[in-house]
């Protein structure tokens, strides 16, 4: 009787072990595509720094298992990351090196990388495309993150920390009637942002007018004379480096010099009244976009915002969600 319930009992045991270690949940990635992933997640690779700083943000660094290449060039923002396996970089992984590093689930963007799914299908890993660098879908993907990686409690508690900034900065400009033209230029030359970039939510939320808002591509290229045509009030640039790691502000001035030196450009109102502002990848758009919301409320509004210090909101964010000493250099001037 006792050996018959010892193997009543492992069996049952068995039974419900199985049932736990085979959980699935369906989750709505950025794309609105449904996608299984089996629970408990415990092995993630992050191919975009985005969601990568997500990650911590919300206190599950030690899932992940593999970075994209970038991650190592910046290691005092990533002091216990950057040594972890590189798996390729933000557009596609190294298959080869997945293998090694055997990820429950990839983390991409939604827009690039295609043809992903299919190559990592017969390795039985899932890919969940989340963005992170719009400001109207962030609560979204965190909380699709969050439910991934047992997070909820975490997740929530950043959202409630960005949405209080977020309603700061509505409320104070809900009732005004002056939005500046605003030509925003991201990373390579004349390429700008338009519908569907972070960089086009940021400029709206910060009371701007973006001068490409009806362009119906996000990334479009345009000619030098249509900015020129269009006589912006302010000139945002936004510059793909690390701010974290930077210790003065000489590569940013360049920039902006190189921009003032553009030929024709000296009739832009813009550049008339030195309305030209540099700011890093680390705040544009991404995770702490709220920051470069911030600085540009303040470019765009100073009226507005004479007590708040976005600096300060920086700092907030690095000692509460990731643990850092705030340093660096993030716009210019």
């Amino acid at each position: 009787m006792k050996v018959f319930l010892i193997f009543i009992l492992s069996t049952l045991y068995l039974f419900f072990g199985y049932l736990l270690a085979s959980e699935a949940i369906v989750v709505t990635d950025s794309l609105g595509n449904h996608i299984s992933v089996k629970l408990p997640v415990r092995r993630v690779v992050a191919l975009t720094s985005d969601a990568l700083e997500t990650i911590r943000a919300i206190g599950a660094e030690d899932l992940v298992v593999g970075i994209n290449k970038n991650i190592p060039k910046e290691p005092l923002f990533w002091p216990k990351l950057k040594g972890k396996p590189v798996v390729g970089n933000w557009m596609e992984p190294n298959y080869e090196a997945l293998v090694q590093v055997k990820p429950d689930i990839i983390i991409c963007y939604s827009r690039w990388g295609k043809g992903i799914e299919k190559k990592i299908s017969p390795l039985g890993i899932k890919l969940v495309r989340l963005d992170f660098y719009k400001v109207n879908s962030l609560k979204r993907d965190v909380n699709t993150l969050s439910l991934l990686l047992g997070k909820e409690k975490e997740g929530g508690n950043f959202i409630s920390w960005y949405q209080k900034y977020l309603n700061l900065i509505k409320e104070r400009l809900k009732n005004i009637k002056y939005k500046p033209k605003v030509y925003i230029e991201s990373y390579t030359p004349f390429h700008t942002d338009s519908m569907g970039s972070g960089g086009h939510e940021m400029c709206l939320l910060a009371g701007g007018n973006n001068i490409a808002s009806s362009i119906p591509i996000p990334f479009p290229r345009v000619d030098p004379e249509w900015v020129l045509d269009k006589n912006p009030d302010i000139i945002i640039k936004a510059v793909s480096i690390n701010g974290y790691e930077l210790n003065n502000s000489t590569y940013l001035k360049k920039i902006k010099e190189e921009i003032i030196n553009r030929p024709g450009w000296e009739n832009i109102k813009a550049i008339k009244e030195s309305r030209i502002y540099i700011i890093t990848s680390d705040i544009w758009a991404g995770p702490r976009a709220i920051v470069g919301i911030m600085y540009m409320a303040k470019w765009f509004h100073p009226h507005y915002f004479k007590d708040l210090n976005p600096e300060d909101i920086h700092k907030e964010y690095l000692k509460k969600f990731h643990n850092l000493k705030y340093r660096g250099i993030y716009v210019y001037p």
